[in-house]
């Protein structure tokens, strides 16, 4: 390359794969059309962007390591510390990705509040919005102390110089699509930009213990923009979801390096911000139809967290020439499956009907633990049998008509217990895992035949 000139680099977009030409598929990730074209200006090359002077870091021995330096702070949310395993740890970086409008800086800005609330130092960095225009939003949230600090700033090496000098404990950057370095030649939001701005957050986070948030957009397949690499580089990826039409939002963990991955946090919207739902089993079941039929609940777990959610089924004649099957919430074709099946094992005559189910308040669940709820509810609909409203049913169904056993059934069952239903159908291999249970009638069954006969 001659010094002083700009070369065109192709990046994919997928995992940040670097090639000098253009290529269908990508040698890293072997995903098609990914690769977009770049210009790197030659005075980066070989050049750390970092500023500031850089360690050397020694080698230390497992056990002389103590864990005290990561102790966690508690954000005063319970679901987001349940979300981020326990709070959040000194140091961490953690990307927060979700649909534009979702609430993803209203949520941050309430996490400002209560840490400087606690007396710590936060600094909010917005590239998108102006002061006025953030402080218009925290007056609907409540009010904030002198803890917190507000810098509108899209150049990073401003952003770092900042973050030096204040060493503030937490950091949230809204948001990373933003930022730029003056020695990259593209654009914002370019493969390229939002690598080293990634990158340069992750060496703040770890070498001054700095916990940072950075917002990330999201694409319309609902992933990050931007590399693929910029999640494996992070330590925590949340992604915000649900409707922005409706009050409720999800908080879900897709990646966490200090806590489990498949933990969900349940918000509501409201006009003075996002509020907790603590019992989301509850919020879920609020306005179940009583006596109808093809409506069942069910019990889904999400990390340590037993849900109750409520499956509806609409089976009817179907006036086309190819029946038409849909569902909201759930895998189209795991339903597509069940429906084989009550065919072939039940005898059910469903080839001439239109078939529709939905996973009742907008949350998506793939856990074949709510097979079972499924096969009731499209039986129920299709017979027009109503099912007890105290009834829940638990199981996975196999491709023979068998009932298999589901983890954790002992929390599953306690919270339907403790939600007020009297009857639980469950695998009958799961029957003995469940102890010292009254109050509720327990119904093992070994097929899904066994369980129809109920309706």
């Amino acid at each position: 390359m001659a010094k002083g000139k700009n070369a065109t680099v192709f990046f994919c977009q997928e995992c940040g794969y670097e090639s000098s030409k253009w290529m269908g598929q990508c040698p890293g990730c072997r995903q098609w059309n990914t690769f977009v074209e770049e210009t790197i200006s030659a005075k980066t090359s070989g050049k750390n962007l970092t500023v500031g002077e850089k360690k050397r870091n020694q080698p230390s021995a497992l056990t002389e390591i103590s864990l005290e330096e990561e102790d966690r702070i508690s954000t005063h949310m319970q679901e987001l510390d349940r979300v981020l395993g326990g709070g959040l740890v000194k140091g961490s970086l953690t990307l927060v990705g979700g649909d534009p409008g979702i609430g993803k800086s209203t949520l941050l800005l309430q996490v400002c509040r209560e840490l400087a609330g606690d007396k710590r130092e936060v600094l909010y960095v917005s590239g998108e919005e102006s002061l006025k225009q953030i402080k218009i939003r925290a007056n609907r949230i409540g009010e904030f102390n002198d803890c917190l600090k507000l810098l509108c700033e899209t150049s990073l090496a401003e952003i770092e110089e900042t973050i030096r000098r204040a060493k503030p404990d937490v950091v949230v950057i809204d948001s990373i699509q933003t930022m730029y370095h003056e020695e990259i030649s593209s654009a914002p939001g370019s493969v390229s930009q939002v690598r080293e701005a990634t990158s340069l957050f992750l060496q703040i986070a770890k070498g001054l213990g700095i916990s940072i948030f950075i917002v990330g957009h999201v694409t319309k397949e609902g992933t990050v923009a931007g590399p693929r690499v910029l999640e494996h580089m992070v330590d925590t990826v949340l992604y915000f979801e649900g409707d922005r039409h409706a009050s409720y939002r999800i908080l879900r963990s897709v990646k966490n390096r200090f806590g489990s991955t498949n933990e969900i946090g349940v918000f509501e919207m409201e006009s003075s911000g996002l509020k907790e739902v603590l019992n989301p089993s509850e919020f879920m079941l609020s306005g179940k139809p009583q006596e109808a039929s093809g409506s069942i609940v069910v019990c889904s777990m999400e990390g340590s967290r037993p849900m109750l959610i409520e499956i509806q089924a609409l089976v009817c004649h179907s006036s086309f020439g190819i029946p038409r099957r849909q569902t909201i919430g759930t895998d189209f074709n795991r339903v597509n499956l069940l429906i084989a099946v009550l065919e072939k094992r039940l005898g059910l005559s469903l080839g001439n009907c239109d078939a529709y189910v939905n996973i009742a308040g907008g949350i998506k669940i793939q856990e074949p633990a709510i097979d079972l709820g499924i096969a009731m509810a499209v039986v129920s609909s299709f017979k027009n049998r109503a099912i007890d409203d105290r009834l829940i049913a638990i199981g996975e169904v196999g491709l023979s008509g068998e009932v298999r056993g589901v983890n954790m059934i002992q929390a599953r069952v306690q919270e339907a217990k403790k939600l007020g239903f009297t009857t639980c159908v469950i695998p009958s291999v799961c029957m003995e895992s469940v102890k010292d249970m009254r109050g509720i009638k327990l119904i093992g069954v070994r097929s899904v035949g066994e369980a129809i006969q109920l309706l």
